[in-house]
């Protein structure tokens, strides 16, 4: 199984998965021809995916969606309340390729078993994924403004995350948001902070964990290059080793991250 990041922020989210006999996107958060030119860039074309998966209805994770999934004729899954909110926006979706994933549901396509799970964000029923190739998994954890010790227990120990460092609180605090915006990110329902990834992180992954992304982060609220201390000063001081144990990769939402292998 190999993962790539297309891209992760404000901006847009998708990514893209393989395994030996399906390809699938979960989310497709940008234009139809962007999503399409992050795929060459990786050596791949949309025409061959099977499946996009949808966490929620949010533009920046639903935007390519509709010309996408006319274009290439591929199934589509999200849960139903999330499916009523799409359907607004691109009514002409063919029913034949609507399909449903609830939260706690597991759809098996071929080699890759996709199953969803709830999280906290200010949607009708947001769901992020976890999929799977035999005993290798990767969980996408972004858009969430709270983990519970349950979550922590059913995403703990995969092989590859990719988890949500928004901001920096105080950036975001004394930044140029206004008031109801900077109380909704910092809310339950919102996103999590650089120090609440960390946390996350410390409380899930285990000795199969090989690769972490940080990602969403906020394009005036944050910085890569802080967002990688935080969660590296914490997993430290957890005595969990980063570079020589777990590699930490940054996300971009102008560029496509390499394939990497779910190992």
């Amino acid at each position: 199984m190999k993962v790539s990041i297309l891209s992760s922020g404000s901006e847009g989210n998708s990514l893209y998965i393989e395994g030996e006999r399906q390809r699938i996107l979960l989310d497709a958060g940008l234009s139809g021809k962007k999503i399409e030119e992050r795929m060459h860039s990786i050596d791949r074309e949309m025409k061959d995916v099977d499946a996009i998966f949808v966490t929620h209805e949010h533009s920046d994770h639903i935007k390519g969606l509709g010309v996408l999934a006319k274009r290439y004729g591929c199934d589509v899954y999200a849960n139903e309340k999330t499916w009523c909110e799409i359907l607004e926006k691109y009514p002409k979706i063919p029913k034949e390729q609507i399909c449903c994933i609830e939260p706690g549901e597991v759809k098996l396509l071929e080699d890759l078993e996709i199953e969803a799970f709830p999280v906290s964000h200010d949607t009708v029923n947001p769901q992020f994924y976890t999929v799977r190739q035999g005993d290798k998994s990767f969980v996408e954890l972004t858009d969430t403004g709270y983990c519970s010790e349950r979550l922590y227990q059913q995403l703990g120990n995969a092989n590859m995350y990719l988890m949500e460092t928004n901001h920096d609180v105080n950036m975001l605090r004394f930044g140029p948001y206004p008031w109801h915006l900077k109380q909704r990110i910092l809310g339950d329902t919102g996103h999590l902070s650089n120090e609440d990834g960390a946390y996350a992180l410390g409380e899930m992954i285990g000795n199969q964990t090989k690769n972490v992304f940080l990602g969403h982060l906020s394009p005036k609220n944050n910085m890569p290059q802080l967002a990688r201390e935080v969660v590296t000063d914490y997993l430290t001081k957890k005595d969990i080793p980063i570079q020589n144990g777990i590699q930490l990769h940054d996300t971009s939402p102008a560029q496509a991250s390499p394939l990497i292998e779910v190992i």
